[in-house]
């Protein structure tokens, strides 16, 4: 039900003007945009950051507009906007919603300070295919984590409600199945079965719709044959009648457009029309927009006035919610002051090093005896490049307070330990031109210093003595930003250039070697696994990276993530994740290649600590239960060593029998506890109706069974300790 306000400007309004308020412009051809402010033709601009321009801008709008109608301001506020914080896959692996929520409550309170009104996230995207570069984006593989995390980002962006002071519009994407990309392509067609779109690629969005987003954004590519932006069933069966989402729905950049560019519409007036007739309400749009043939449309009969009306009515309303009619301009002097604030910083530190993966940690290599080291030796060109430790998807940076690795090392050992440094192999372009590239926002360039092409055996020769000479080696590896995120799929999933070469020759040596992570996706570090006795992945941890990671190592704070996705052993293992059935052959489950074990590299929740911890005690209180009834589980988790820590406890479920057939694991539930040295903590897990539903294939429905369940409780998708109860009629 809309307000006074919004019923009495769309009386008001003339075709011409409720058709403007549908179009979103990049603020990038600047003449032509503010052409079009001038005749109040613009509902909405995007990425535009600085408080002056919108300021300029917004006043251009209620100029432009006979109704002094404000522009809602979109921009990709994806992990911070100056403050960066760890990309998404990361803070997914922190498997810590609260500390999730406080991020984007920060990154929320700095966009709105310099005038934006609306990001472009989170990206609730199911993926479980490491080739596809945007799984950096999402919280991996799993729908119950995955749903947690985008709830919990909405809650951190938008608050309690649509309006509340210092946030922003939340806006969950790419709706729907954009993850199952064929080939971990981008942008290239899913085909997903029910049983998986429901089961599986719906639930993140449920969970952020009933979160209260105000936004969704539609999905470039084909669904099932149907591209997602002009698809009537997704947009408004799934979408509005089945999961009830009352806000927006936006296309993603030039998507409605790409209408035609599919061979979907016939041309770009028919793609404007089949857009918004399948629910779709702003288009986001570089340049002639296919919205921009409505008002001829509407004279033609191909859309009713009443359709252009619900759109119109739905971003007008989201305006009045966030007061843009009262109060649309920002305070400069303000806005650098909320930019500046240091307790953002510090939130951007606990979440670099509670997003931290510690996967290996062999004879306790970690943490490292500050006291008892003289020379440290950081090697790699990730270790000293500010713009790789924040990540893609940032613009808004500011590299000169970036803490890098070595950084936050050198600050760490001032004074009581020699730091050296040596680049060792400098990372391969891409082979072709990133997105951003295009967009004019330049790559990640050379570490700091490094302003010419390095002569690779030389420098190579170079790590390798600092390393020979130095007490431990630290060895900083993986994908430089824009190697991943959108555009950036990749065919393979080995360490670029001569990285691993670089790893052999300082593990050659025979100093101490840690291997520090840093990227987005697991890439091929078999031969790691085999002889680096410490594996740290730090993801690309933003802002103040560097200092969490110096943290980690010496053991000022203690790992506790995990993989938010299952870690394949080579790229032909893909895609993989740990929800599978159960085969007809269960003896040979693990056996699937002739040439390589079936077995993950790592499974799916899997983290080390510098604690150690026991589960123990599984239990259920009741063996037998109806259909409608819950069951709860309960173990102790013990801390067995003398280090305090931090688990997240996992619970996962097998359904035996039913109307379909379930997957031999699947994540149901997880409590993150902090456990004293010595400690005992009893955890409980509430296993009713909601966790054993799904929807099956066979009665094309929402069923809850009757059927034997197994109950299985750990540190990851292998754990071991296990339990049952009954379900009955």
């Amino acid at each position: 039900m809309s307000s006074p306000r919004v019923e009495n400007l769309l009386a008001q309004m003339t075709t011409a003007e409720k058709v403007g308020q549908l179009t979103q412009y990049f603020y990038f051809q600047v003449d032509e945009v503010e052409e079009h402010l001038a005749r109040g033709g613009v509902g909405s601009v995007l990425f535009v950051t600085d408080p002056a321009v919108l300021n300029r801008l917004q006043k251009q709008a209620l100029e432009g507009s006979r109704h002094q109608i404000p522009l809602l301001v979109g921009f990709d506020v994806i992990h911070g906007l100056r403050t960066i914080f760890p990309v998404p896959i990361a803070l997914a692996a922190s498997w810590d919603t609260d500390l999730i929520e406080r991020a984007q409550t920060v990154a929320a309170r700095e966009a709105r300070a310099v005038g934006i009104h609306w990001a472009f996230a989170p990206m609730v995207d199911i993926a479980r295919d490491p080739r596809w570069g945007r799984m950096i984006e999402g919280a991996g593989e799993d729908p119950l984590l995955g749903g947690d995390v985008a709830a919990a980002q909405v809650r951190g962006l938008q608050g309690a409600q649509l309006g509340d002071s210092d946030r922003v519009v939340a806006g969950p994407k790419h709706f729907a199945g954009y993850g199952a990309a064929l080939g971990g392509r981008d942008y290239d067609e899913a085909d997903i079965s029910d049983q998986e779109f429901y089961n599986v690629y719906l639930e993140p969005f449920r969970a952020a719709v009933d979160a209260g987003a105000g936004n969704i954004m539609a999905a470039y590519m084909d669904l099932n044959g149907v591209p997602a932006t002009g698809n009537r069933w997704l947009l408004t069966d799934i979408l509005r009648e089945h999961l009830g989402f009352e806000g927006f729905v936006v296309s993603d950049a030039n998507s409605a457009r790409d209408l035609w560019t599919h061979h979907f519409a016939r041309d770009l007036a028919d793609a404007g029309v089949r857009a918004i007739n399948a629910g779709l309400d702003l288009e986001m749009a570089i340049h002639d927009p296919a919205f921009g043939h409505l008002e001829a449309a509407v004279e033609n009969g191909l859309v009713t006035i009443e359709r252009i009306d619900e759109s119109v009515r739905r971003l007008l309303t989201v305006k009045e919610q966030l007061g843009l009619f009262e109060n649309v301009f920002v305070d400069e002097a303000v806005a650098a002051q909320v930019l500046a604030d240091p307790a953002h910083r510090e939130v951007a530190r606990e979440a670099a090093a509670r997003s931290a993966v510690l996967l290996r940690n062999e004879d306790g290599a970690l943490p490292l005896d500050a006291d008892a080291l003289s020379k440290v030796a950081v090697i790699g060109h990730l270790a000293d490049s500010p713009r790789d430790t924040l990540g893609p998807w940032v613009f808004d940076y500011d590299l000169d307070e970036t803490v890098t690795i070595l950084d936050g090392l050198r600050a760490r050992f001032e004074g009581r330990a020699e730091v050296t440094y040596a680049v060792g192999a400098a990372l391969p372009e891409r082979t072709y031109e990133s997105m951003f590239e295009e967009m004019g926002q330049g790559t990640s360039g050379p570490p700091r210093g490094l302003t010419e092409p390095i002569d690779a055996p030389a420098e190579l020769d170079r790590a390798v003595a600092h390393a020979s000479e130095a007490d431990v080696a630290i060895v900083v590896l993986g994908e430089r930003q824009d190697m991943i995120g959108e555009g950036a799929s990749r065919a393979s999933l080995e360490l670029p250039g001569d990285q691993l070469r670089l790893l052999q020759e300082v593990v050659a040596t025979g100093t101490p070697t840690v291997l520090v992570l840093m990227n987005g996706r697991p890439l091929d570090i078999v031969w790691a696994t085999e002889n680096v006795p410490a594996i740290l992945d730090v993801w690309y941890p933003g802002t103040q990276g560097g200092a969490a990671v110096a943290d980690l190592l010496l053991g000022d704070a203690v790992p506790a993530g995990k993989l938010p996705f299952t870690w394949p052993r080579s790229v032909g293992q893909v895609p993989i994740h740990h929800a599978v059935t159960r085969s007809h052959d269960p003896s040979k489950q693990w056996r699937r290649y002739w040439d390589e074990e079936s077995t993950p590299l790592f499974p799916f929740g899997h983290g080390l600590s510098y604690a150690t911890f026991e589960h123990s005690r599984i239990a259920v209180d009741r063996a037998s239960v109806g259909r409608d009834e819950s069951v709860t589980v309960s173990v102790d988790v013990t801390n067995t060593s003398s280090v305090d820590g931090v688990e997240v406890a996992q619970l996962y479920l097998h359904q035996r029998h039913g109307t379909s057939s379930r997957p031999m694991r699947q994540l149901k539930g997880y409590r993150r506890i902090a456990v004293a040295a010595g400690a005992t903590e009893r955890v409980t897990f509430e296993v009713g109706p909601a966790q054993r539903r799904y929807w099956s294939a066979a009665t094309r429905d929402w069923v809850v069974d009757a059927s034997t369940f197994d109950v299985y409780v750990g540190g990851s998708a292998a754990a071991e300790l296990a339990t049952e109860f009954t379900v009955t009629d």
